[in-house]
């Protein structure tokens, strides 16, 4: 298959993912759905550090099992109709529960929802891999642009029927809607990737023959590779930001925005990661991962420091819109961030073990997305400014680290 035909399946694969992963965005619609049923600031807070967790944890072991040879499309096969299949699980679920307890229903969509998220994980590692195969360094951050910007216009659509769904059907159902059309997207998504096929592999460096070797070479890699320890530290400190995310939608609420306003925000969102696609994907090919990474690790501490500002001085009719226009520029920095990650990680991994340095990076990462799960306790006993003041400084260290990162930054060195 060309590499043109292979960019066009790659990139049609992840417009349908990103049109319905933002049917399930976990920082409006999930946690709009989980507070709805629970009322309770520490299963919202869950929610984002449960799917990051259970993103990044399996990918470890996704990393050893690449890594001893073999196809890496059948873990991403696993991963990814298993996670449409989770999908559906949770509209059934909202279908059929509709008579149940909120507090019975709210946990069982947790339980379907951890499960979704560590179903997700296996699919990171040979994603990587065999994207990093069927598209060259200089046109990924196009790609993934491309991505974005497909499935952000796809998205619209999206908000506009999840929209038509909160208002026309009753609460629960409405939200099984928004998941049946999740699913559907996630399976096309899934199907149009398989159908690429799997490109031919480097020679494989000699794989570890057990998990403690893994570990072993994971913490080896961890101590000598000074750019790969250093980005390390920046996903930790951009787990720390991420702590906030869930409380967005909380803190709407508290400035007198009705949670059915919801979708509105999840728009401004979209509108937000849509239009930054055509400058996060020149900015990634023509200056450098590390280059964009820089500037969207510094751009991480505007949300939060405009919450604390909305927190302090209420602007109350003009609350709306500075909620909308802080969503915007939340959905242009999760595009940027995702683009400029996933392509630096590629970039610093040597291409014999890519399978394996992702799963190094994932797994050294994944304690650091828990924190959402802790601020949930802050905001219990605190309040929500307690979180978006720690998230700031989480974003300031971010960008120091960043700044620190060695090495070539830009494609051209």
């Amino acid at each position: 298959m060309s590499e043109r035909r292979r960019f066009a399946h790659v990139a049609t694969a992840g417009v349908a993912f990103q049109a319905g992963s933002s049917a399930v965005d976990s920082a409006t619609i999930m946690s709009a759905l989980v507070y709805q049923l629970t009322g309770n600031a520490l299963a919202v807070g869950a929610v984002p550090a449960i799917l990051r967790f259970g993103w990044l944890f399996p990918q470890f072991f996704v990393g050893f099992l690449a890594a001893r040879g073999g196809s890496s499309m059948r873990y991403y096969i696993v991963g990814a109709f298993g996670r449409a299949a989770a999908i559906a699980g949770i509209a059934m679920a909202l279908y059929v529960g509709a008579s149940w307890s909120s507090a019975a229903l709210g946990w069982t969509v947790l339980g379907l929802w951890t499960a979704y998220a560590f179903v997700s994980g296996i699919v990171a590692v040979p994603y990587n891999d065999i994207v990093a195969r069927a598209v060259p360094s200089k046109r990924r951050s196009r790609l993934l642009a491309t991505r974005f910007f497909g499935g952000g216009v796809l998205a619209l659509g999206v908000v506009a029927l999840a929209d038509g769904f909160v208002e026309a059907l009753a609460f629960p159902v409405s939200y099984a809607a928004i998941f049946a059309l999740a699913a559907g997207l996630m399976l096309v998504s899934s199907t149009a990737f398989v159908a690429m096929g799997e490109p031919a592999a480097a020679p494989a460096r000699k794989a570890a023959s057990s998990i403690a070797e893994y570990f072993r070479d994971g913490m080896a890699v961890f101590r000598r590779d000074r750019a790969f320890r250093r980005f390390v530290f920046a996903q930790w400190c951009g787990g720390a930001v991420l702590m906030a995310a869930p409380f967005y939608v909380v803190a709407a609420e508290e400035a007198g925005v009705s949670l059915e306003h919801v979708p509105l925000l999840l728009g401004a969102q979209t509108v937000g990661a849509l239009l930054s696609n055509f400058l996060w994907g020149w900015w990634g090919d023509f200056k450098g991962k590390h280059s964009l990474l820089l500037a969207v690790a510094a751009s991480r501490v505007a949300p939060p420091a405009i919450m604390l500002v909305l927190g302090v001085a209420p602007m109350l009719e003009l609350s709306f819109f500075v909620l909308l226009a802080t969503f915007f520029l939340l959905g242009a920095i999760a595009n940027g961030l995702t683009i400029a990650v996933i392509g630096l990680l590629m970039e610093i991994s040597p291409e014999a073990a890519r399978p394996q340095y992702s799963g190094y990076f994932n797994a050294l990462t994944a304690p650091a997305f828990l924190m959402p799960l802790m601020a949930g306790g802050i905001v219990y006993a605190v309040g929500t400014d307690a979180v978006f003041v720690l998230s700031l400084v989480a974003a300031l260290v971010q960008t120091l680290f960043v700044y620190r990162l060695p090495g070539p930054k830009c494609p051209n060195d």
